[in-house]
């Protein structure tokens, strides 16, 4: 992941001009709102029409509440929240979009900068997510975001290459077997199994670590990357590449291309997938289908998650009551949830799941009831510990894959790498 502090530097100089010149104030250039009539938010991408669209529902029942968000560039968002924080919150909006992998760091690094949703009530709502959400979401037994989307991972895959390999993809139940549907995928289709950035993305490894219910770090923060579960995930990788079933896709747009342009025949990944897939390749309508990822053994965890976020109201706006009023509504109603599937987002709230999206066929996938496969696996999916280092470990897991798939020893890499991480974090 990139880092949070790339325009730090940047962002102080164009408040201390702007304070000298007498022109805004750092609260009204940042859009924060404080001196407003309205509740401001950051966000980005899919998530303002949404943010957007349940403002303009909850106004009818609230006619004197008003919502501004203010679109800015994911890493726009990390970079000015993380100089607002440690202004002590001077300048920021009064909701901000934080994800999964970004969202302890900030609690455990500004333990106080949060409203703390429990003493607001929000543990009532504690049995409508699951646990790894708000494992998550907590510290000290209280929790300090409103859940959002989620990341439930499957494998997804082209039915017709399966088809004329002669794979029936419920008969794969582990990785080996996985690796084996790939070989005869590629010689009797001529594509290979599925795209990986092995030198700049370690995703399969994130993935089957949560898989095993461990990340980078274990669930007390120590160092994690020399576990037999890491060595397990590595190898994986490693398994992969040598059997000549992958695809290199460097970069985001390379790794759809090879989706839409039938070079792979498929992707494990997050639910999210779905709408990429989707827009990016619209004629290939019912040549799609998603299976749970393969285990490490039989009978084993089949549930993982990739991607999420959550929203957060900071401790010091001036609207708290009213941006915690609207986030409740916004996390917890179920036509809200619904609204964001319709941009690709994978709801967290399980009272949605009972609605008719999720038990309706998927025509583009091939009249499956996935998004019922990705809503029976959010129960089973476990909690990881992010910790506030992981950027920092993330990089160190990027060089590690990219050294065994390249053939260095696999033991030897992670032990390199959990050295490397133990020196930066120290």
């Amino acid at each position: 992941m990139k880092r949070w502090f790339g325009l730090i530097s940047c962002t102080l100089i164009f408040t201390l001009i702007l304070a000298g010149c007498g022109g805004k104030s750092a609260d009204e250039a940042s859009g924060s709102g404080s001196n407003g009539k309205e509740v401001v938010a950051w966000a980005w991408n899919i998530n303002v029409p949404v943010l957007e669209k349940a403002a303009e529902e909850y106004q009818k029942e609230n006619p004197d509440f008003k919502l501004k968000v203010v679109d800015m560039g994911r890493e726009d968002v990390y970079s000015k929240l993380t100089t607002g924080l440690q202004a002590g919150g001077k300048g920021l909006p009064d909701i901000v979009l934080v994800e999964d992998d970004r969202f302890q760091g900030y609690v455990n690094s500004f333990p106080k900068a949060f409203l703390n949703l429990s003493e607001k009530g929000f543990d009532e709502h504690a049995d409508k997510f699951p646990e790894f959400k708000k494992q998550l979401l907590s510290k000290d037994g209280e929790m300090y975001g409103f859940p959002f989307d989620a990341g439930p991972t499957g494998v997804f895959y082209r039915t017709d290459f399966f088809e004329q390999a002669g794979v029936d993809p419920a008969t794969i139940e582990t990785w080996d077997d996985y690796i084996a549907a790939g070989k005869k995928i590629k010689e009797k289709v001529g594509v290979d199994l599925l795209g990986l950035d092995l030198n700049n993305d370690d995703g399969l490894f994130r993935m089957t670590l949560t898989q095993q219910g461990t990340f980078y770090f274990d669930d007390k923060g120590e160092l994690n990357l020399t576990s037999k579960e890491s060595q397990q995930a590595m190898e994986l990788n490693k398994k992969l590449k040598d059997a000549g079933v992958v695809r290199n896709t460097v970069g985001w747009d390379a790794s759809i291309s090879a989706l839409a342009e039938g070079k792979v025949a498929s992707s494990p990944s997050g639910a999210w997938l779905y709408g990429s897939i989707e827009q990016q390749a619209p004629d290939l309508k019912g040549k799609w289908g998603v299976f749970l990822l393969p285990s490490f053994e039989k009978g084993g965890n089949r549930a993982s998650n990739l991607g999420g976020s959550n929203y957060v109201v900071t401790a010091n706006s001036k609207k708290a009551d009213e941006a915690y009023k609207f986030m409740e509504y916004f996390s917890t109603t179920d036509s809200v949830q619904e609204a964001a599937m319709e941009g690709g987002l994978f709801p967290s709230l399980n009272t949605v799941y009972d609605s008719e999206l999720f038990t309706q066929p998927d025509e583009y996938f091939s009249n499956q009831t996935i998004w019922k496969t990705f809503a029976d696996e959010m129960q089973d999916i476990k909690p990881v510990n992010f910790t506030g280092n992981y950027s920092v470990a993330n990089d160190e897991a990027v060089k590690a894959v990219s050294e065994v798939t390249n053939g260095k020893d696999i033991k030897k890499s992670l032990e390199a790498a959990e050295k490397r991480l133990e020196n930066r974090i120290k």
